[in-house]
């Protein structure tokens, strides 16, 4: 019966510590920013930055949002209409929010355009675009909402949009 205990006691014990390993072990690749992972960005934006990196990279150029120092967040914006902000504080240089409710409801494509929008500030440092086409279709995803420009922003025009997001005019 002794031994059966003491048994269990090691095991207890053995797992316990096993634990605190992985914990600890945890918190260190969160700060090194392991493959895929983005420090002080939500996770639910990871796959969206990521997404950013590899279409810079198709275009040849280098994207580091790992090292960038770019914090990201989704929760709610009191702003009526604005679906994200990226925003430069003494103590947050670079801070991407995306509102809540918009990402609640929002899909992939809308989300992805919001997002790379707001990096295409925080990274990128782009301004606002308000030109059109003869359509009236906005001709760049850096254009504001405040204009009367129409988005057009789909599967089919996505690689335009990214084309001139990424472009070094």
């Amino acid at each position: 019966m002794k031994r059966i205990i003491k048994i269990a006691l090691f095991l207890f014990c053995t797992s316990f510590s096993f634990v605190g390993c992985i914990k600890e072990s945890l918190n260190f690749v969160g700060e090194m920013a392991a493959p895929g992972a983005y420090p002080n960005v939500d996770m639910a934006l990871w796959p969206y930055f990521k997404r950013f990196e590899d279409e810079a990279a198709l275009r040849d150029i280098n994207v580091d949002l790992q090292n960038a120092h770019i914090t990201g967040f989704i929760s709610d914006i009191p702003t009526e209409h604005v679906q994200g902000l990226c925003s430069h504080s003494s103590s947050d240089p670079k801070k991407v929010t995306v509102d809540l409710p918009f990402w609640d409801r929002a899909s992939d494509q809308s989300r992805e355009f919001v997002i790379f929008h707001e990096l295409g500030h925080c990274y990128l440092g782009r301004s606002h675009d308000e030109s059109k086409d003869s359509d009236g279709f906005c001709l760049s995803i850096m254009r504001s909402s405040q204009e009367d420009c129409r988005d057009n922003y789909t599967e089919f025009t996505r690689k335009k949009y990214l084309d001139e997001l990424f472009s070094q005019d």
